[in-house]
């Protein structure tokens, strides 16, 4: 894979129009009430970090980790463009945030994502997540469906 992935800015003008993309594709499979964006200007606050997948400098994905607690982290804004799907994009950021995730000593990494992104759950569930119940405080919702997974300290104490 030809690709770089690198802890970004989400306040740059590519990366902006690459979130926007995201936002109109989520908001095509889900209501607007069932999702739950993080803007780039959210993203960019302390205790996120964005990762942005460039491939001959486009930026071509992202994805996002968002520490709750010492404890618990999530992973936000996971997108790849439609282009460039299937050639292990998003799997390589996810493997980044959990790398980070666990580096960084958190617990947990939990997430949200849609009732239909079956792309997103494979991904997710290869990569070791499990579904589980609401998390954080994400309400129950028939449009949400919700992961977790146990990193570092917390998955050898298991």
């Amino acid at each position: 894979m030809a690709v770089s992935i690198a802890v970004e800015s989400p306040l740059q003008d590519e990366v902006r129009e690459l979130i926007a993309e995201l936002n109109d594709v989520l908001l095509t499979l889900s209501p607007p009430e069932a999702c739950y964006h993080l803007t780039v200007e959210q993203m960019a606050e302390p205790g996120v970090t964005v990762w942005i997948a460039r491939e001959d400098g486009k930026a071509i994905g992202c994805g996002a980790l968002k520490r709750h607690t010492a404890d618990v982290g999530e992973v936000k804004r996971m997108y790849t463009r439609p282009g460039w799907q299937g050639r292990g994009v998003g799997r390589e950021i996810l493997s980044t945030i959990v790398g980070t995730a666990e580096a960084d000593g958190l617990a947990e990494l939990v997430l949200e994502t849609g009732d239909r992104h079956p792309a997103a759950w494979a991904i997710y569930e290869k990569a070791g997540f499990t579904r589980c119940g609401p998390v954080l405080d994400y309400p129950d919702s028939p449009y949400s469906i919700f992961y977790q997974k146990q990193l570092g300290r917390a998955s050898s104490a298991a």
